[in-house]
């Protein structure tokens, strides 16, 4: 029996230790591998029905692009995609301690959003966006974090321009950390959090249930 395989594309926000942001944010949309050419057509079709042009981003989210993006949002919430992000508060990471770096701390975050919703009778593809020249040394950091899983059969990195799903878990997350950060100033991006919510049935201010696959939230408490 061939068994069923699962992509997640991975991206973060505000990650930085010295980017003053109050908030990291490391988040992926799911899918199963045989329903991906189903929802690259069906945004395909609803960039064109919209003349929608670019990367599906959440910095482009504005009033003469809401009906496209609302249109998205519906759409993921209709399928069987999931979308999971951890939230660290940057105020409670205690750099202080012995042995600590903050590159080994963001490498336990990327464990703690991966491992818990990996299904051993799955397969996996690790997809990540790739930002910066060092890339290679974060992939093969996490292929010696995540190797003692025989269900990951693959971890690598690939261009969000080149891949639908990848943006899609930018606008999701972009749309988490504007609530967070209280920036109500643009009335599409509070229109669509509104949007997001209601589908999810919560708040984008607090961990959703740890069972919960649909819209998973987990606020990573270090006090």
């Amino acid at each position: 029996m061939k068994i069923k395989t699962f992509n997640f594309y991975c991206d973060e926000s505000t990650h930085l230790e010295n980017d003053n942001m109050p908030f990291m944010i490391i988040a992926y949309v799911s899918s199963a591998y045989n329903q991906l050419r189903q929802h690259k057509e069906f945004i395909s079709s609803l960039k064109k029905k919209h003349h929608f042009k670019g990367e599906i981003k959440w910095s482009n989210v504005s009033e003469s692009k809401y009906l496209f993006y609302s249109e998205l949002i519906d759409y993921f919430f209709s399928t069987d995609m999931n979308f999971r992000a951890i939230v660290v508060d940057k105020t409670q990471i205690d750099n202080s301690r012995e042995g600590f770096t903050y590159n080994d701390f963001y490498f336990k975050m990327y464990y703690q959003l991966l491992h818990h919703k990996i299904n051993m009778s799955f397969n996996y593809n690790i997809y990540l966006d790739i930002k910066d020249t060092i890339s290679h040394k974060k992939l093969q950091k996490l292929n010696n974090i995540l190797s003692y899983n025989a269900a990951i059969r693959n971890i690598q990195f690939i261009h969000s321009y080149e891949v639908t799903l990848l943006q899609l878990t930018d606008l999701i997350m972009g749309a988490v950390n504007y609530k967070l950060r209280g920036l109500n100033k643009v009335t599409a991006k509070n229109k669509l959090i509104e949007k997001i919510e209601r589908h999810s049935q919560i708040p984008l201010t607090k961990s959703t249930p740890r069972y919960t696959n649909k819209f998973n939230l987990f606020f990573i408490d270090l006090k």
